[in-house]
């Protein structure tokens, strides 16, 4: 069979292709994105101090995903369980981060869209429904995690299903901030991160890990005498990361700034300067990881209940030592323990410090979660209600099922439960690397700033990272399945799960250049949607 002809008609073009004469108008019912942040004129060919400050705020919002409840109870067990060992994975997961961070911006600087508009373009209308489902799945852990975190800081006194309720709140609080404008809203969300930098500083401060070792195991990637614990504690990091909804996320919040898309030259400056600003900012949440790790990796790191038990008991926190069982087990950590034994070690200053930082990491993911909720169902169901009735839907989204697990468990038997977040993360990557690379190859959507063979080359490896990281974590829960009645249920979903990642890749690989894979009804994954579908889509909803 010969390889598909372009068609003559209808006309194919791109998404950036379409006129833009007069600047956007953004729906006075939008949330966040209604209001366009002017860039400064500067000298061209230069870089520009202004300039960088004008287009910084979205990746500061971006990277809060990096420091989640979620992520952070990540670190702290990974320090518990493997010191400084897995220091240079963290470093290399939060590069492969902004990688994926980078297609992302990309696609919402070139084409004016964010990733789920231009999934609803191109994906038909099943795919895309389940696409906006699954995204919709990765609110919850966001929601659990903050609970938790209520939970645990307030030693057990507020219970799970109290602190699902106070992220309710945030909602009202999210929609008051918003009237406020939207670089006021950035700012808050920078005064958050500055919070947590500081308390976890702090405690970086207290512990004094030894700086030795701590470069060593940053910089030089190995891990003597590292089992199972620790190669499932290295997987939890890449898949706490790596965060699905960030990408969809991130591709929308670049939409805030004012680019003349007529000169080419204006969009290549204004992926420089996202580029730069991404960096910064997830070097930033890099350094507060690392803080995390590097405490629990000089606090618990081979230390014993027994240990623990003794440290506390000598303290001022004493009536606290007896959470931890009186025995020579490897000792358990959690954001609570964590806590407790920091006040122990440091005082009760530390304790309280620990909580301040743990509750800004929950209220600030927990707000950005609800923007990459509101993007995904407005970006692939085309969405146009008012700002209210969205705000409330994407959170009742997250809440409900929270809420449910709540009532009916006990926090202290939901240990496994954030391993379990962490793999349903994990499982949905591929929902949102394999679009993201699919159009930022696409020269028909990006036209000159399509992925080169370099960039196309490592996003497929971070691709294939993933699908063994996901490949690794079902093998690893299959055999703790309850009941051999799970398994029917596990190759149903599992069926679905490869069939809808099968077509993924199989458009992705028309997008890299496949021409011999090519179906006549996928022809635009080659060439670029018609004109009159471009229209009909922009104008929809």
């Amino acid at each position: 069979d010969r390889s598909p002809q372009r068609p003559h008609k209808p006309t194919y073009g791109s998404i950036t292709s379409l006129p833009h004469p007069e600047p956007e108008q953004a729906s006075p019912q939008q949330t966040y994105l209604s209001e366009k942040i002017p860039i400064p004129d500067a000298k061209p060919g230069t870089f520009s101090l202004r300039k960088l400050w004008a287009f910084t705020g979205p990746g500061f919002l971006m990277s809060i995903a990096f420091l989640d409840p979620g992520n952070i109870e990540s670190d702290l067990q990974a320090g518990a369980v493997a010191g400084f060992k897995l220091l240079w994975v963290l470093l290399w997961a939060t590069v492969l981060g902004l990688l994926c961070q980078r297609l992302a911006a990309r696609l919402g600087v070139v084409t004016g869209k964010d990733l789920a508009e231009v999934c609803h373009l191109y994906y038909p209308k099943l795919h895309r429904v389940l696409l906006c489902h699954l995204m919709g799945l990765t609110i919850v852990p966001s929601a659990f995690g903050t609970a938790s975190a209520q939970n645990r800081c307030c030693a057990f006194r507020i219970p799970l299903w109290g602190g699902v309720l106070i992220t309710i709140v945030d909602t009202f609080f999210f929609l008051f901030l918003d009237n406020y404008g939207l670089r006021k809203l950035e700012a808050f969300f920078g005064f958050l991160i500055t919070i947590m930098a500081l308390t976890f500083g702090y405690e970086y401060v207290m512990a004094r890990p030894e700086q030795g070792a701590l470069l060593r195991d940053l910089f030089l990637p190995s891990c003597q005498g590292c089992g199972q614990p620790e190669l499932l504690q290295a997987v939890g990091i890449v898949g706490a990361i790596i965060m699905p909804h960030n990408i969809y996320l991130h591709s929308a919040l670049v939409k805030s700034r004012e680019i003349n898309r007529a000169h080419r030259a204006n969009i290549r400056e204004a992926n420089m300067y996202f580029l730069i600003e991404a960096a910064i900012a997830l070097s930033v949440s890099f350094v507060i990881n690392l803080f995390v790790v590097a405490v629990f990796g000089q606090a618990f790191y081979q230390q014993t209940n027994q240990d623990a038990f003794n440290v506390c008991a000598k303290s001022s926190l004493r009536d606290y030592a007896k959470i931890f069982p009186r025995d020579n087990r490897t000792v358990s950590v959690d954001i609570y323990r964590g806590g407790v034994i920091l006040g122990c070690l440091f005082g009760p200053a530390a304790l309280y410090i620990w909580a301040v930082g743990l509750l800004a990491a929950g209220q600030s993911s927990t707000m950005t979660s609800t923007y990459a909720g509101q993007f995904v169902m407005e970006g692939f169901l085309k969405l146009r209600w008012s700002r209210f009735a969205r705000v409330l839907l994407t959170r009742s989204c997250a809440i409900l099922p929270t809420v449910l697990v709540a009532i009916f468990r006990d926090l202290r038997d939901l240990s496994g439960l954030n391993d379990l977040l962490n793999v349903l993360q994990s499982l949905l990557l591929p929902f949102a690397v394999l679009p993201i690379l699919t159009f930022t190859s696409m020269p028909a959507v990006m036209q000159e700033f399509a992925n080169g063979r370099l960039s196309k080359m490592v996003t497929s490896c971070i691709m294939a990272l993933i699908l063994a990281i996901n490949l690794y974590f079902v093998v690893s829960y299959l055999p703790s399945l309850p009941h051999p009645a799970y398994f029917g249920l596990v190759a149903v979903l599992a069926a679905a799960y490869l069939g809808l990642t099968a077509y993924l890749a199989w458009t992705c690989f028309l997008a890299l250049g496949a021409a011999s894979l090519t179906h006549r009804s996928h022809q635009h994954f080659l060439y670029g949607l018609p004109e009159e579908e471009q229209e009909a889509g922009g104008s929809s909803g």
